[in-house]
């Protein structure tokens, strides 16, 4: 694995797999791990609040006998009150890695450019490689199996969709991916999916038609239609992504064993109905926790000695 986990178009798929195999004997029994980092220090740093990435952070990195800094926006202002290349090189004198939670990948990719020390992604707003793992660790848990399965991506193609996509393309996954006129995936995304989903087995399809999606998909997933930096656009972004709602109708299209995920909030009413996520088929919490054990094993490949 490389020094930095900045995107789930780095990892190879057994690189992918020995990570979930680590999260699974961590989550299997946390207590083997307690001094794994014992005594090392992460970084938070957040340009964008939260709650999972927060929490699972701090969290995970003290149950692997570390500790963490954490760094809001007002003490950093990133690019503003100190440039990257400041921040970068203060801090791998003081902190054994950084996790960053920013807008801009730019700034990411220029973090692990400077600093010596590794780099985590806890969200940008082009991938959310830290969501990706615990995804696709829950899809595991439950499927068994990840060649030939179906994922349907309903909504804003987004940075969840692109790190649902890189994984998909090398797991031998078919991904169809339903976006309104406008919102589909980043072209090099959907490009660079299509190329090396045919070597692995799988298949990306971008879609316009929720329904078609989700037919026979083992997965259906969808995300908040307004994201963080995004408000201006809520009232707009809501009457055109309407038709793309999960509800018990689209969600009938799917296989009967089909399950619900969401990378969380959920804007309850809006991209997914109560009745769906609070279906004995929707597994958004079970994905919630595994963000936890998947990150301590992100932490632990890149931090432990």
């Amino acid at each position: 694995m490389k020094k930095d986990f900045l995107s789930l178009k780095d990892l190879t798929a057994a690189e992918m797999r020995e990570l979930i195999a680590s999260a699974e004997a961590i989550k299997a029994d946390p207590g083997e791990y307690s001094e794994a980092l014992k005594g090392k220090a992460l970084a938070m740093i957040f340009e964008k609040p939260s709650l999972r990435t927060r929490v699972t952070f701090d969290v995970g990195i003290h149950q692997l006998g570390g500790f963490s800094v954490y760094l809001s926006p007002a003490e950093i202002n990133l690019g503003k009150r100190e440039s990257v290349y400041d921040v970068a090189k203060n801090l791998d004198r003081m902190v054994q890695a950084i996790m960053i939670r920013t807008f801009n990948h730019e700034s990411v990719e220029k973090m692990a450019e400077y600093a010596r020390i590794p780099i985590i992604n806890g969200l940008t707003d082009f991938s959310h490689p830290c969501q990706g793992m615990a995804d696709y660790m829950t899809i595991l848990e439950i499927k068994k199996r990840f060649h030939g399965l179906k994922i349907c991506y309903v909504g804003d193609g987004n940075n969840v969709a692109h790190s649902l996509m890189y994984r998909a393309a090398l797991l031998g996954i078919h991904i169809a991916v339903a976006t309104p006129v406008g919102y589909e995936p980043d072209s090099l995304v959907t490009q660079w999916t299509q190329e090396n989903a045919a070597k692995a087995g799988g298949r990306l399809e971008v879609l316009r038609e929720p329904m078609l999606a989700a037919a026979d998909a083992d997965v259906v997933y969808t995300d908040v239609w307004t994201s963080m930096g995004q408000e201006a656009e809520a009232a707009e972004r809501k009457r055109i992504f309407h038709p793309y709602q999960v509800n018990e109708a689209l969600f009938d299209h799917a296989k009967s064993d089909a399950i619900f995920m969401h990378c969380l909030p959920a804007h309850r009413g809006d991209e997914v109905t109560d009745g769906v996520i609070d279906s004995p088929r929707s597994v958004v919490f079970q994905q919630a926790e595994n963000r936890l054990h998947a990150q301590k094993a992100i932490l632990l490949a890149l931090m432990r000695d």
